[in-house]
């Protein structure tokens, strides 16, 4: 058999908004598909009308566009494959229910919900399969004519595939190896429905997978019970040569490691489980985002790529270059991944580092505006460049460096009553008047004379920094105190002390 492009797709429903483990499942396809020189698809799996979310669709593209998740083909990018939304496919899949139907491998059924209910009250563990269908309303127990007439009528029914008892079926999955289930604990699934003419997940995705020449199917593991059937559907359409590969990813599980990740679990410990702030238009409810919540793109898809995942060397932080070149299928965990999001934060911090001042000076301005701060670029580029290895994310940026934006007029009680000394007011009126006559006021030379005058005097070096940094910042927090100095330049360093020797005297 001659070799395929590797084809790969992202198939997300548009039900609301993109989990952070739907997220990493894209994630994983990208890296595959840039890894093989192969193609990403998006496409729509929107056939469950009844839980369609509007806005749904617009957000997910926009969330794996803001994380890098570039697409070859699909809604909103184009193709030759198309269409890509599952909705506009509904003429494609009739015929292929109808060779089911035909090969004797589905039938259809009329049980209305009411007379399921009632089974399922009759029976304990009632399934729809080979041991029960032939009690219910379908059309292996109706003759042809009625079942005719019953659709002529206009009568709601279902397809559902025809699934043998007491055969081993065998997946064979790129990270479990081979998976094997018996036929017999298979319920007959619904595989297409009258009442909006669309298929389910089942027959669509295999339908759409082999038009659009899918060759790896990489998704979560709660897909896993279900691949059977899928193997099953591939063999009665004869596509068993051409069937796509399985990778089931395994699950993003709580902190504590105790079940699947969820949003109660981030509303409970204070971290987003959606990649973008989502407002839910049913009921009005703003869920948090990584975006918004001031996590760098790159930091989220180097977290998320380690959940699961793990290049086979102690490398952590890693580019999307160095992700796509190290990644493989058979590096990812087939056991649960527990959702640190501490390290989350850690990786935002490494990103924040590796970016250069520029760029994180142009991330905190609006910050700094907020404040109704003004200031010169080339001042806040400065005072970012000592301070940003200080923070996890840019916007912490101002509860560490607002001193260098606005002069404190307020001391902190605990600091002021161990730092400021009896005679801190007169030794910093003498330092006043060495920063004077300095000139240039840099840091170096600044410290030099200024450590040189505290040794000719006698004085204590440790009291006459801490009551300074005391008088520059009004606290006991910063960096280097000639740092300071030097960022805030003469004029403003001197006032700043000035002022503090008239208050705290």
């Amino acid at each position: 058999m001659t070799q395929r492009k590797v084809r790969v797709r992202f198939a997300p429903s548009p039900t609301g908004a993109l989990h952070i483990g739907g997220v990493r499942t894209a994630l994983y396809n990208y890296l595959f598909a840039k890894q093989q020189g192969g193609d990403l698809i998006l496409r729509i799996e929107d056939t469950d009308s009844q839980r369609f979310v509007p806005g749904a669709e617009d957000y997910i593209i926009e969330a794996l566009t803001w994380l890098g998740i570039k697409f070859d083909e699909g809604v909103g990018f184009g193709g030759n494959y198309g269409p890509y939304r599952q909705s506009e496919r509904r003429n494609i899949y009739k015929k292929y229910v109808d060779q089911l139907l035909d090969a004797g491998h589905a039938y259809i059924a009329f049980d209305t919900p009411q007379e399921l209910e009632a089974k399922r009250a009759e029976v304990s563990n009632f399934q729809y399969d080979a041991s029960t269908r032939l009690q219910m309303r379908n059309s292996l127990t109706l003759p042809a004519d009625e079942v005719n007439a019953l659709i002529e009528a206009g009568n709601q029914y279902v397809v559902r595939a025809k699934i043998e008892p007491n055969e081993d079926i065998h997946v064979n999955d790129l990270i479990r190896g081979e998976v094997i289930i018996n036929s017999s604990i298979l319920d007959d699934k619904v595989l297409y429905k009258s009442a909006d003419e669309l298929p389910t997940y089942h027959l669509a995705n295999i339908v759409d997978d082999h038009l659009m020449e899918v060759t790896h199917v990489i998704r979560g593991e709660e897909w896993l019970p279900s691949a059977p059937l899928h193997v099953l559907l591939y063999r009665f359409f004869g596509w068993t040569e051409t069937m796509p590969q399985f990778a089931h990813l395994s699950l993003l599980l709580k902190p504590e490691g105790n079940g699947k990740l969820s949003k109660r679990d981030g509303d409970r410990l204070g971290f987003p489980v959606f990649p973008l702030e989502w407002h839910d238009p049913k009921t009005g409810d703003i869920s948090s985002g990584y975006r918004e919540s001031g996590y760098l793109p790159e930091a989220v898809v180097n977290f998320l790529a380690l959940l699961g995942w793990n290049p086979g060397n102690d490398q952590e932080v890693m580019s999307m270059d160095e992700l796509i070149q190290y990644f493989n299928l058979s590096h990812c965990s087939r056991s649960g991944a527990k959702f640190d999001y501490e390290k989350g934060k850690w990786f935002n911090h490494q990103y924040i580092q590796q970016k250069s001042n520029e760029e994180i000076a142009e991330m905190f301005l609006p910050f700094l505006e907020e404040h109704g701060i003004k200031a010169e670029f080339a001042y806040v580029e400065k005072v970012v460049a000592m301070m940003k290895d200080r923070v996890n994310f840019v916007k912490e940026l101002w509860d560490v460096c607002s001193f260098f934006f606005v002069a404190p007029t307020q001391y902190d009680a605990k600091t002021t009553k161990k730092r400021w000394k009896d005679e801190s007011a007169t030794q910093l009126a003498e330092l006043i008047e060495v920063l004077r006559t300095r000139e240039p006021f840099d840091i170096e030379g600044t410290e030099a004379e200024v450590k040189a005058w505290i040794e000719s005097k006698g004085y204590h070096l440790g009291n006459i920094m801490n009551a300074t940094r005391l008088a520059l910042v009004g606290e006991g927090k910063g960096p280097h105190i000639f740092d300071i100095t030097e960022a805030l330049g003469k004029e403003e360093s001197i006032r700043r002390i000035q002022r503090a020797i008239e208050i705290l005297k």
